[in-house]
């Protein structure tokens, strides 16, 4: 996932907009992809009331506040610990050389980018690849099964659900012994990630028919082509669909995405 100081972000959610926007209308004929719809949609509702009753409001205060370059080095040193777990999921799906390269990326980042402050690694050529551990099962062949919307997470499928346990043991943060500075840097991350979606939720309220339809079909896509890319079909090079990877790991749950 490239960082918020090198992802366009308003440039990506555009492209997803233009190419999704035909999927957001419903047609009144079930999907087979969200055989649960009904009860998909109502935790949808709920997730997105919670995120614009608290969520959103204390993502766009931190961005008035906060100078961009602050809410930069966040975003950025969030993403390079991120990238420890892509990197070990990019060796669990083959991927060798681009687990070699992302291990470098966040030896670069650390050190020569402070701590993961600045992404000197994506302005050297070495880009983040987001892998979970849900990716790393469908690219094992484990069939996604039905969409799923989590409560608070987000959207999801089965198998997704299912790597949201790994996912989290891989996630650094919750080896801290301090548990009041674990929460305090989980509750931020959660603050960091959700302002960087501030403009692409916009976007999709604006444009989108149906939210929920263009948050499922925008996220069952980009997963197909991470998987895709993985097994060397129907490469993502630039990634460039919203970003809705690690459930766990990204709010709000209602509204899309990074990388």
């Amino acid at each position: 996932m490239t960082q918020a100081s090198t992802f366009p972000r308003t440039a990506a959610a555009t492209a997803a907009a233009l190419l999704l926007a035909g999927c957001a209308a419903t047609s009144g004929t079930p999907d087979p992809r969200d055989p649960w719809e009904g009860m998909n949609r109502s935790i949808y509702a709920f997730n997105d009331t919670v995120d614009r009753a608290v969520l959103k409001p204390v993502a766009t205060a931190y961005q008035r506040v906060t100078p961009r370059p602050v809410r930069s080095c966040a975003a950025n040193f969030f993403g390079n610990l991120r990238d420890v777990w892509y990197s070990a999921n990019s060796f669990l799906q083959g991927q060798v050389p681009d687990g070699i390269n992302m291990v470098g990326r966040v030896l670069m980042n650390t050190t020569v980018g402070g701590l993961g402050c600045f992404d000197v690694a994506t302005d050297a050529g070495v880009p983040s690849i987001p892998r979970n551990f849900g990716s790393t099962l469908g690219v094992w062949g484990l069939p996604s099964g039905p969409y799923l919307v989590l409560p608070l997470l987000g959207p999801s499928t089965v198998r997704d659900t299912a790597g949201v346990a790994v996912d989290s043991v891989g996630n650094v943060l919750f080896d801290m012994d301090n548990i009041r500075v674990r929460n305090s840097l989980l509750g931020f991350r959660v603050v960091s990630d959700r302002e960087r979606l501030l403009e692409t939720g916009d976007l999709v309220d604006d444009i989108a028919l149906d939210p929920y339809s263009f948050v499922r079909d925008a996220y069952l896509q980009r997963r197909q082509a991470l998987i895709n890319q993985s097994l060397g079909k129907d490469a993502l090079p630039d990634y460039n669909l919203p970003d809705y990877d690690d459930p766990a790991d990204t709010a709000p749950a209602a509204t899309p995405a990074r990388p």
